[in-house]
């Protein structure tokens, strides 16, 4: 392959990926065109994509991005699966197409293995990344970490101020019923 092909093929590869931090790499091994058919149209209504790369090229094109991988990752075929709103919707995407296949042929059960996933350009288990939270989740989170302790001194100013309130209430109707009555 000449360097001007090469180039081309980074520069598509960098276009392609640019920005993508979150994925999932696949080996695929003879997979058939109905398979992969079927398991691109069904990660495609996901709003996952996926793609086969050269994995010299790849490795160049992700380091130059901070993605560092291992270089067990980047040997046999690789095939790149990403998109999704977040790593754990993506992961829980290539995970239940992978039991999908499994379940309704075994043989075709090892068609697609997972090599690893990646989140936020670091390399983590296809277990650890379904387990991560989404966007929306962690800020979820972090507002009820806020929240507790700020509903506890809300709590407790006002319950001093309404305990004082409800004590002048009580004096105050002791006085209506001590005070005569007017005569008539």
């Amino acid at each position: 392959m000449s360097k001007l092909v090469k180039q081309l093929e980074i520069d598509t590869l960098t276009k392609t990926f640019k920005g993508v931090r979150d994925m999932v790499l696949l080996s695929s091994v003879r997979v058939g065109s109905l398979l992969e058919y079927t398991s691109r149209k069904t990660l495609r209504d996901k709003k996952v994509r996926l793609q086969m790369v050269k994995n010299t090229l790849a490795r160049k094109v992700f380091e130059g991005q901070g993605v560092k991988l291992d270089d067990k990752v980047w040997s046999g075929t690789t095939v790149v699966a990403w998109g999704a709103d977040s790593i754990k919707d993506l992961s829980k995407a290539v995970d239940a197409l992978l039991k999908d296949i499994a379940k309704k042929n075994p043989k075709d059960d090892k068609k697609f293995v997972v090599k690893t996933a990646v989140a936020d350009g670091q390399a983590i288990s296809l277990d650890m990344a379904m387990k991560m939270p989404t966007r929306l989740e962690a800020i979820g989170d972090i507002l009820g970490m806020i929240m507790g302790p700020v509903s506890d001194i809300a709590g407790s100013l006002t319950g001093a101020a309404s305990e004082v309130a409800s004590q002048i209430k009580t004096l105050a109707d002791r006085k209506e019923d001590a005070a005569p009555a007017p005569a008539a």
